[in-house]
């Protein structure tokens, strides 16, 4: 069986051989389809990308009719029930799970790279005592190329290196203090002697204690979180980080670039938003009652269904029971209630389980993270510190790619064709 398409141009009658490779056809072998040699030739319109496959990637495989996630082809289920977050980061950057020296060498790497510039420190007491957290996430990561003239040279391995370590290293700091920030509280810097995860839940909340001990559920569901939260393939924020870094831009600006991305309420924020819908529901009782509101589509049903995902988000298996190992701990979140039974009308329901509305990984993450003490504001910083690792390995993986060039997709123009500038004086008709 021949793998090409063949393409008949009912215009001219020319037919035309396309190679298929992977499932795809190379955009570029459409400009070979044209009126005359005059013509530009066939460009493929796709707004949104949701039918481009705009790179060749081994990081991360999600099958949505099927509800597969996998990270290098390790199954998340298996990574969230017996990895790390750092061991995760690793594997995502490097294509395979470190050995025990290299994990020991690494995470030592990691923690001692986790203070920051004084001077960035100082920069923090500019902002407001109100500003969102996430907006000083985006500022701050551009900052840092500021600090660190030598991350230009991105085709340097070596020096490609040193700054994913460093970057990852100083997120869980950057995301504490724009906490304390905006709680008025002081900076705590960091603890190396506590794990990734337990080292932020200190600067997050600890206070006149001269030692801050994590409590070990809160900070096992924090690494797990963090590890469902490090990479989702081609999605918004990973198509920016990639999209800016191919023109060699550093990995910090990259990633400034991913995070304001990741600050959109339908990327980063989906999770406040069930928060929203549940505390709109109110009680339990009146859960039937918004189903059908939804189905009459006077409100959406948040946080399920997915532009992947057809089928039970894997991630959301993990945290639906993580939720309730951190209820035990924190107190049991009353909304988690209304949530449950949202969940079982609804994948009980034919008007749902026709399109494929399952729960997705914001359905129950937002009510960790509230039981946890964080504000909403919050939600998409969490998000950011664990995506870091991701964008980094996708902006790396870019970086390497001889195949990629800078990005610069193509449109269709639909404005006038050629006018003549009338003068100022001589305009009677208004723009509007």
């Amino acid at each position: 069986m021949s793998e090409t398409l063949t393409i008949t141009d009912n215009r001219t009658g020319k037919q035309y051989e396309v190679a298929i490779t992977d499932g795809t056809i190379r955009a570029a072998d459409l400009r070979e389809i044209k009126v005359s040699e005059e013509d530009f030739g066939l460009m493929s319109y796709d707004p949104a990308f949701k039918n481009t496959a705009s790179c060749r990637s081994a990081i991360t495989l999600i099958d949505g009719e099927r509800g597969i996630l996998r990270y290098r082809g390790y199954p998340i289920e298996q990574l969230a029930e017996q990895s790390s977050f750092l061991e995760v980061a690793y594997l995502l950057l490097n294509g395979e799970l470190p050995t025990a020296d290299e994990h020991a060498k690494w995470v030592d790497e990691i923690t001692h790279h986790t203070y920051i510039h004084e001077y960035l420190t100082k920069s923090m007491d500019g902002y407001r005592y109100d500003a969102h957290p996430m907006g000083m996430m985006v500022s701050f990561l551009g900052a840092l190329s500021t600090f660190y003239e030598s991350s230009k040279e991105v085709r340097n391995p070596a020096v490609r290196r040193e700054h994913i370590i460093k970057i990852i290293a100083k997120m869980p700091t950057l995301a504490a203090w724009t906490f304390r920030h905006s709680t008025g509280r002081p900076y705590i810097y960091p603890d190396n002697e506590l794990s990734y995860t337990g080292n932020f839940l200190n600067m997050l909340f600890r206070m006149a204690e001269p030692k801050y001990e994590p409590h070990p559920v809160l900070e096992r569901a924090l690494d797990v979180l963090f590890i469902l939260h490090a990479d989702h393939e081609q999605n918004c924020s990973a198509n920016s980080a990639r999209a800016v870094g191919s023109a060699e831009t550093d990995p910090y600006c990259s990633l400034a670039a991913a995070a304001a991305a990741l600050y959109g309420p339908l990327h980063g924020g989906a999770n406040e938003a069930v928060l929203r819908m549940l505390k709109q529901i109110g009680h339990i009782d009146n859960v039937p009652e918004f189903i059908q509101a939804c189905k009459d589509r006077k409100h959406r049903l948040m946080g399920f269904g997915h532009r992947v995902y057809k089928n039970y988000d894997p991630r959301a298996r993990v945290i639906k029971t993580l939720a309730h190992d951190v209820f035990k701990v924190t107190g049991r979140n009353p909304l988690i209630d209304i949530a449950l039974e949202l969940e079982t009308i609804a994948l009980n329901d034919e008007f749902f389980v026709e399109r494929k509305l399952y729960p997705n990984v914001d359905f129950y993450s937002g009510l960790i993270y509230q039981s946890m003490g964080f504000p909403t504001t919050m939600f998409p910083v969490l998000f950011a510190i664990p995506r870091a690792a991701g964008w980094l390995a996708q902006w790396q993986e870019m970086i390497t790619d001889k195949e990629q060039k800078i990005a610069r997709p193509r449109q269709i123009y639909i404005g006038h064709d050629e006018r003549d500038y009338v003068p100022l004086d001589q305009r009677t008709q208004s723009a509007s």
